[in-house]
């Protein structure tokens, strides 16, 4: 054996430990921690090396700031919550529609702009309220995680798009744009296959004459109950604010605009820091620098030359079944590096198709814990949900490999 193909197989080993360890239900910081202390050993790095390698992480404005947006949007999503706007924005937009169709689609998309497993509940109930007896259980359960979840494509208030567009050194603006066509494609999708079942309207649906105010004052009402995240996105991709001054100056803003007081900064702050996200976050990029320090990185191109296979169809897979047993944050800090070392010229186009994989594996993986809780809410199962989102991703990723295709050729 070669030393090429033996550093791969100690590669392919750290990754066998990860997955292994997820089976045995072992928390994501427990099976990045036990494969750091593998790399060590298997690659032989010293000791003292290792310290300085943690060392360099805790300190490297990388990792802080990384960790630094993730508490920021999350301390945003906890001021959101407390003045109920994105409640209040789906109320808005069943006034402006009195479309059922919509109400099931686009209000659990307005209030997944933001992370968080327990708005899930919110959504089923939306959902429920609005197809009615025209989806089954599982139908209705899959509508509302696959709708809920459509801004996480795309959305650079979301952990994942944060962290690999910070490892691939894609600008998030570039990211977003090139997102689009595909989260309309998203929106087909599941409309082709679940929502044009439901009737847009039903005898007894409230009308517009109920209420004196005017389909364009709702709207008006909608930007207002929204304005934080469209002055984020706007601030991002017009101005080319970084994700923390455009979340930081929203912070800032809305705490005013909100009326908090004083004495609620304190209990902000502690429900703000989720101890596993930034736990998660960091053990996986201490991971990312020992791998890089193995130079395992590097040696990659050259040993994946030797396959027949396209290396972006094999990493489009990596990050699927990746993704599908580890999660997408793990697979995505773990292997983007790796994949943009092969693909030094991949550019956004090949973000979006490794997101895009890995973000569709997260549709249907057991891993993902808003799977469970819309599972739960509708008393439905895992295995009911997966069999009605497949026939959703399955075309999706082939529509992604053609996006990457056709865009790699014209850009």
């Amino acid at each position: 054996m070669d030393a090429l193909t033996l550093a791969m197989l100690k590669l392919a080993v750290l990754f066998a430990v990860i997955i292994i360890a997820l089976k045995c239900k072992l928390k994501l910081f427990m099976a990045i921690g036990i494969a750091t202390v593998l790399c060590a050993l298997l690659y032989q790095i010293p000791l003292a090396v290792s310290g300085q390698l943690l060392m360099k992480t805790v300190t490297s404005w990388d990792t802080i700031q990384v960790l630094l947006i993730l508490y920021c949007i999350t301390f945003l999503q906890r001021m959101l919550e407390r003045r109920s706007q994105l409640k209040l924005a789906q109320q808005d937009l069943d006034h402006i529609f009195h479309n059922r169709r919509i109400n099931a689609t686009v209000a659990p998309m307005l209030i997944g702009l933001l992370p968080s497993a327990a708005a899930a509940i919110i959504c089923g109930e939306i959902v429920n309220e609005a197809v009615g007896d025209s989806l089954d259980i599982d139908e209705k359960a899959t509508v509302t995680s696959y709708f809920r979840h459509i801004p996480e494509s795309f959305l650079p208030t979301y952990s994942a798009i944060i962290i690999m567009c910070d490892l691939s050194g894609v600008p998030i603006g570039s990211f977003f744009l090139g997102m689009l066509p595909l989260v309309a494609v998203l929106y087909t999708l599941g409309y082709f296959f679940y929502i044009r079942k439901v009737p847009r309207t039903v005898e007894g649906d409230p009308g517009a004459a109920v209420d004196d105010r005017t389909k364009g004052q709702y709207f008006l009402q909608l930007v207002k109950h929204l304005w934080t995240l469209i002055v984020i996105v706007t601030l991002i991709m017009v101005f080319n604010f970084s994700v923390l001054q455009a979340t930081g100056a929203v912070i800032l803003v809305a705490w005013f605009t909100y009326r908090f007081k004083p004495q609620d900064l304190g209990p902000l702050m502690i429900s703000a820091f989720e101890k596993v996200m930034i736990t998660n976050t960091f053990l996986v990029y201490v991971f990312k620098n020992f791998l890089t320090y193995t130079g395992v990185v590097n040696q990659l191109p050259e040993f994946l030359g030797r396959f027949p296979v396209p290396p972006f169809v094999i990493f489009a897979l990596i990050f699927f079944f990746g993704a599908l047993v580890a999660g997408s944050r793990a697979i995505i800090t773990i292997c983007t590096p790796i994949a943009f070392a092969t693909i030094p010229t991949g550019g956004w186009q090949l973000m979006v198709l490794l997101h895009s994989f890995s973000y569709a594996a997260m549709q249907v993986s057991p891993t993902h814990v808003c799977l469970t809780v819309v599972a739960d809410h509708f008393r439905s199962s895992l295995g009911g949900m997966v069999k009605k989102t497949a026939p959703i991703i399955v075309p999706y990723a082939f529509i992604v490999m053609a996006y990457y295709l056709m865009t790699s050729t014209i850009f």
